[in-house]
């Protein structure tokens, strides 16, 4: 846990005050716990958290970039365009399980796309207690939308002004939200821009300082009078600590020009400092205290400690029983984030407690050890130092810490002290959080390829640690070949492909060995390994056997920018999760290898050459979903039907050689009804008899056009298929309006109606399955418009021979679909047109 956050180069000015104002608003019309805004970034798919308000940046970091194609809720916000709404932690489980796995706390949560015009420029998102169902938060998933349209609106405006000012590549802002309860003896808020100087004030809080209602104070020296004459210097020495970054110890008590008890509290926009000054107002709060200056008195004298955190994790109050416990002064912890005042409690266990505290209504109970004064020595005792009992209670702006010495008797084996390991550095972030392998164990489920499985390595493995460098080798023969690698020198690795079990090299004894090997440095790497190639580097490197069910399948390295040392903990943690990235790799091979024999089988399934006629003139395309085995049920085909041609496209639900298996019994079929000059609705029901005969619980759906290309005259039936569209010699695009029957393999008794239409020479008729024009939010019907858009200007074919031009067209109709990574439904088209004349042949 540490007090700075990641970067010092700040995005300044009026785009941090609109993402802040624009969070704040959210927060308070949910009724959140906290919120902020996800950004997109200068690197392409990789968002990052602009503003955090409500919560500590430093207990937050995992989550302070997000790639879009995770399976997280701002991400899906992000790449879909649609809201996400977790009225619950169990939806979260049910819906995103590595979120749910990440932040295992009872909270709700809704994120919503920012969108100008037709740029999604990132996510508003706010966390809140959980609700019943999404039913309940429905006035609120309204007001949301209409904060998210106004600032996305807002950061169109500012993109028109300078293109690159609407993107975040440093940490957060972490901001530390107003009160929600606003005492009885609230007198009024108030707003100083350090830029101009002015400050803005409620009405109410106007009235009671003597000013108009309406009045701006003209500097902020007339208004640190105006609140208490006597006290102006304190008051602007903790406006100016906060426009700072740094908050003012607190409380801040001072006396009206009548002698009255007032209390300031003050805000920044967020914790640190930044070398473009303040970027939004300084913002506060005067209020009348009242009981509350009794209430402090009267804690001081309680027996146990008791300390107060807001949601930013600074401490704002503390009675002397607790600054003797922390064993620090109270002007040590007034003020200071508890991190950084104490850093004893810099630990993965302390950590994982408070973020159950700030996002959880429960109370948290647990048990702390504190070193003792010899534990400096570093030939002291690990086993001294006493133990704390600490309580957290989770209020809507403060969390009240109750602290008292304890049993000693640990909360988790974490709690214990480390009998080997050497001490993290004081201050230092803490690393590898217990719940990173469940997280990792969750993400591998989602990964079928090792290029998948590598991926979620690096997005899981390198941020839970700190690493920058990655390389993962897989087992061959007995040689290890390089399956992935980030962030190492361009062509340093290279010498290492393809390497022997018999090289002396890490990465191979580590394997051949079965124990992972632990360097704090290169020049322990190099020591143990003298002559070996090392890179610029000075830092620290792991590797770990991947080893499954005994098996050797490769190795991991894992690489830092500076020296650090590996605690017992984290080893075993690094340990486990090889062995989860194992496991994943094996399971990937095997994958491989079944996926290509299914690959095989759909090739030879699907017509190599589709049948000619002089007067007519065929394309067609197949594109794998790129989701599970690259196999699916879609296909098309060109059969010779008495005087003319049938063109046929289906798709049998679902995927995988099942699927693929069932498409090419549906195949034989309608081209063995095909080539018997049968009616298109008698095909269409005999299709249909044989797959509810075949039993497979799945079913399919079929568009086929029996047509006479000599008169253009074609006769159609259609299964539950998207209706083909046309496109006119003019250019003239629209959709075949046919009548059709339900869906093959459901409905013994099933009717097929046939229609018919006519194409003219110079005509196209376009036939496809709905992975062409579905995509997750967004209505089929926009689908299909775009592609009659597409097909309309895609170009009138045969200006050329041979069929290249309509060829042409079937690429540049599937070109998008073809570039797009990750497509969740397998893509089949088939195009026709009339030709005016036959096509000599050479």
């Amino acid at each position: 846990m540490t007090g700075s956050a990641e970067g010092e180069e700040r995005t300044p000015g009026g785009l941090a005050a609109l993402l802040i104002d624009a969070s704040a608003e959210a927060i308070s019309a949910a009724g959140g716990h906290a919120g902020g805004v996800y950004l997109r970034s200068g690197t392409p798919g990789l968002l990052r958290l602009a503003v955090l308000e409500g919560l500590p940046g430093p207990l937050f970091r995992p989550w302070w970039r997000l790639h879009a194609d995770r399976p997280f809720p701002v991400a899906d916000a992000f790449r879909l365009g649609v809201e996400v709404v977790l009225p619950n932690a169990t939806e979260t489980m049910r819906r995103y399980p590595q979120f749910a796995a990440g932040l295992p706390f009872q909270f709700g949560s809704l994120h919503v796309p920012v969108t100008g015009g037709s740029t999604v420029f990132g996510v508003l998102t706010v966390l809140r207690p959980s609700a019943q169902d999404a039913t309940e938060l429905l006035p609120v998933r309204e007001r949301m939308a209409q904060l998210a349209k106004e600032l996305g609106s807002a950061l169109r405006t500012l993109e028109k002004g300078d293109p690159a000012a609407v993107s975040w590549d440093g940490g957060p802002l972490c901001v530390r939200p107003p009160a929600r309860r606003r005492p009885s003896g609230y007198l009024g808020r108030f707003a100083w821009d350090p830029v101009t100087g002015v400050v803005s004030a409620e009405e109410r809080l106007n009235v009671v300082l003597g000013s108009a209602p309406g009045d701006a104070h003209a500097t902020v020296e007339d208004f640190a009078a105006a609140v208490a004459p006597g006290d102006t210097d304190r008051i602007l020495a903790a406006l100016r600590e906060a426009a700072g970054g740094r908050p003012p110890a607190l409380p801040l008590y001072v006396r009206a020009a009548n002698g009255a008890l007032r209390l300031v509290e003050v805000w920044g926009p967020y914790e640190d400092a930044t070398p473009f000054g303040p970027v939004a107002p300084v913002r506060g709060v005067v209020l009348d205290p009242g009981e509350s200056a009794v209430a402090d008195v009267a804690a001081d004298l309680l027996p146990d400690g008791v300390f107060c955190l807001d949601r930013l994790g600074t401490v704002v109050y503390a009675n002397p029983h607790a600054a003797r416990l922390l064993r620090r002064s109270r002007t040590e912890l007034l003020g200071r984030p508890l991190w950084e005042s104490v850093p004893w409690l810099n630990q993965p266990a302390v950590e994982d407690h408070l973020r159950v505290a700030l996002l959880s209504p429960d109370p948290v109970h647990f048990h702390v050890r504190r070193p003792s004064a010899q534990e400096r020595d570093p030939d002291a005792s690990p086993f001294g130092g006493d133990w704390l009992a600490l309580s957290v209670y989770s209020g809507p702006d403060l969390l009240t810490c109750t602290i008292r010495p304890g049993h000693g008797v640990a909360d988790s084996p974490s709690d214990l002290p480390e009998t080997h390991a050497a001490p993290e550095p004081v201050g230092a972030t803490s690393l590898a959080p217990l719940y990173r392998p469940i997280v990792l164990a969750i993400a591998l489920t989602e990964a079928v390829t090792p290029r998948q499985v590598s991926a979620v390595v690096m997005r899981e493995l390198l941020p839970a640690f700190g690493g920058r460098r990655l390389a993962i080798y897989l087992l061959q023969e007995r040689h290890l070949y390089m399956a992935w690698e980030t962030g190492f020198p361009q062509g340093f690795l290279a010498p290492f492909d393809g390497v022997a079990l018999d090289e002396r090299l890490p990465g191979v004894e580590t394997l051949t060995n079965g124990r992972p090997l632990f360097f704090d440095s290169m020049q322990q790497l190099a020591d143990a390994y003298p002559g070996i190639a090392l890179d610029a580097t000075e830092g620290a490197r792991a590797f770990l056997p991947l080893i499954a069910s005994g098996r050797p399948v490769g190795s991991c390295i894992l690489g830092f920018d500076r020296p650090r040392s590996f605690s017992s903990e984290e080893r075993a943690v690094l340990t486990a999760m090889a062995g989860l990235i194992a496991h994943a790799m094996e399971k990937a091979q095997r994958y491989e290898s079944e996926a290509a024999l299914a690959r095989g089988l759909q090739q030879a399934l699907l017509p190599r050459r589709l049948s000619e006629h002089p007067l007519l003139e065929t394309a067609g395309r197949y594109l794998p979903g790129t989701q599970g085995m690259e196999v699916g049920g879609d296909w098309y085909d060109v059969v010779p039907s008495g005087d003319g041609l049938a063109l046929v496209i289906g798709d049998v639900q679902g995927h995988g050689v099942q699927a693929a298996a069932t498409m090419g019994q549906l195949r034989s079929a309608v081209r063995a009804f095909a080539l018997g000059d049968r009616r298109p609705d008698e095909v269409m029901s005999g299709t249909n008899h044989l797959l509810i005969d075949l039993d497979t619980g799945l079913f399919a759906s079929c568009c086929y056009i029996r047509l006479d290309p000599a008169t253009g005259l074609a006769q159609a039936a259609v299964a539950g298929h998207p209706r083909p569209l046309l496109r006119r010699p003019d250019g003239r695009t629209h959709l075949v309006d046919l009548p059709g029957g339900v869906v093959l393999g459901v409905d013994q008794q099933a009717q097929y109606p046939v229609s018919e239409l006519r194409m003219e020479p110079g005509a196209v008729l376009a036939l496809y399955t709905d992975g062409l024009v579905e995509r997750p939010g967004v209505d089929i019907d926009e689908g299909i418009s775009a592609l009659r858009v597409a097909l309309a200007r895609a170009g009138a074919p045969g200006a050329r021979p041979g069929g290249r031009s309509l060829a042409g067209m079937a690429d540049r109709l599937t070109a998008t679909a073809r570039h797009i990574p990750d497509r969740p439904d397998d893509i089949a088209l088939l195009l026709a047109t009339r030709r005016a004349t036959p096509l000599r042949r050479k």
